[in-house]
């Protein structure tokens, strides 16, 4: 039965955050630039863990009960997601990638836990996936399973942020050329525009 646990929570905790998301995209280009990439990781992984156990253990049902909770999240994140978006296709349209890659593409440390935190904590799917979806699986077991399979939820997230981040690190050299990197830009935009959008229609239904 633990053992089941664990294979659930790992299996399902992969299908939630495999899906390229403004999560993943972000972390990519800070993989690419080589810029804080595991930290980055580290935080999502820290913000992953912590709204897993909160769903496990009970915010699932907290924050379902509230409306008003669900539309604060909701339009913070449909204003985030355009703005991140908006600045994606301003570097693709800019196509100043040769010039500006070895200054403007880095950040400092401080602006990357900032952004880190407001890609993961201002997007909604966050809360879906982690919270909801997983807390109300792993509300159903009891005792050392629901234990076994939060631990499957978390080794998921271990691996996949930790394997993005220095996977797109070492194909970096390649994925920083300027053409791929506009690229990069333009679909970077695109999925969080698609994000912003699904969020906005879901909240009109």
């Amino acid at each position: 039965m633990i053992l089941s646990a664990l294979l659930q929570g790992l299996i399902l905790g992969a299908g939630m955050i495999i899906p390229i998301g403004a999560q993943n995209a972000y972390i990519i280009g800070q993989g690419i630039n080589r810029n804080h990439h595991l930290l980055a990781a580290t935080l999502c992984l820290i913000c992953d863990i912590t709204l897993i156990l909160a769903g496990i253990f009970g915010a699932s049902v907290l924050i379902s009960s509230s409306e008003l909770l669900m539309q604060i999240i909701t339009w913070g994140g449909v204003l985030f997601l355009s703005f991140y978006g908006l600045i994606s296709f301003k570097a693709f349209f800019k196509n100043a990638y040769e010039q500006s890659h070895n200054k403007a593409s880095f950040k400092s440390k401080k602006v990357v836990i900032a952004t880190t935190l407001a890609v993961t904590l201002l997007n909604p799917h966050v809360y879906l996936d982690t919270v909801m979806i997983l807390g109300s699986v792993g509300g159903q077991f009891e005792g050392d399973a629901q234990l076994a399979f939060a631990l499957g939820t978390i080794m998921a997230s271990i691996m996949w942020f930790y394997g993005l981040a220095t996977g797109a690190a070492k194909v970096g050299p390649f994925l920083s050329k300027p053409s791929v990197l506009r690229g990069i830009d333009f679909a970077v935009g695109c999925i969080m525009w698609f994000i912003a959008f699904t969020l906005y229609m879901n909240t009109l239904n």
